[in-house]
């Protein structure tokens, strides 16, 4: 069996890629088990005291909660949107204005500021919607593109003569779409949603100018707790977080496989 030589430039540029994505998060672990009361790296001693403390602060679990209340809610009401919203853009493109499919992109060409600020003074105070509310629309509006984005590339390789055939044989639209559209499109429908739940419950810049009293979300609070407190807190949530979407990309490659992501 032949090898491939690679270039030393090449494998050293590679080395640099690993090394700058791989180094903060060996710093937060250790920053995560220091022993002592302020973010350190190397850490001074080893301990779990810290991931205790997560669970002993009562607002990391009510904004844990309210987070993801707000990804599971706005994804969901985002997809309910971008499924026919994608499906209506590639099934009648022809009959449809181009400009209609650039609409749903806004939310990711403005400014996440831009955009918090305007949806706190049209939804929040024009509307005068309860915060929560208000969190859970800025967070489908936010996420809305990667619904309609993802799940039309799906859709865009899907082979509508399949659902006309389906439609002249007697069966109903609606059936035809849930029965023969939407599995043929089932991984751009998954691909969505976890695309679209991990930006939702990690935003930051929509967040800060929908959360009001009694209602924050986790990014928000570990804001609000480093301003207050420089412990090793911080740094547990961090590697909680990141061991969570370590464990849903596991569960994912076990159930479906990860390369439907590719596809």
């Amino acid at each position: 069996m032949m090898t491939r030589r690679v270039h030393p430039i090449l494998a050293a540029f590679a080395a640099c890629v690993f090394f700058f994505l791989l180094a903060p998060l060996v710093i937060i672990i250790g920053a995560a088990v220091s022993d002592t009361t302020y973010l350190t790296f190397p850490p001074q001693g080893l301990t779990l005291r810290w991931f205790v403390n997560i669970f002993e602060i009562e607002a990391f679990r009510t904004t844990a909660i309210t987070s993801l209340q707000v990804a599971f809610l706005g994804t969901a009401l985002s997809l309910l949107i971008g499924v026919p919203a994608a499906y209506a853009i590639n099934r009648y493109r022809v009959e449809l204005p181009r400009w209609l499919s650039t609409i749903f992109v806004l939310p990711i060409l403005v400014p996440e500021i831009v955009f918090g600020f305007s949806l706190m003074k049209s939804v929040t105070i024009g509307l005068g919607l309860p915060i929560f509310i208000s969190l859970l629309v800025g967070h489908a509006l936010l996420i809305l593109p990667y619904s309609v984005r993802v799940v039309g590339a799906s859709l865009a390789a899907f082979d509508f003569s399949v659902e006309e055939a389906a439609i002249s044989l007697g069966c109903p639209p609606l059936k035809t779409f849930l029965t023969v559209v939407l599995p043929n499109i089932r991984a751009g429908v998954i691909a969505a949603f976890i695309l679209a739940f991990i930006t939702s419950i990690n935003d930051v810049s929509v967040s800060v100018f929908l959360t009001g009293p009694g209602i924050s979300t986790l990014p928000i609070q570990i804001l609000a707790h480093m301003e207050q407190f420089f412990d090793p807190t911080i740094a547990s949530v961090s590697v909680l977080l990141m061991f969570v979407t370590v464990g849903v990309m596991a569960v994912v490659e076990a159930t479906l496989g990860l390369t439907f992501l590719t596809k």
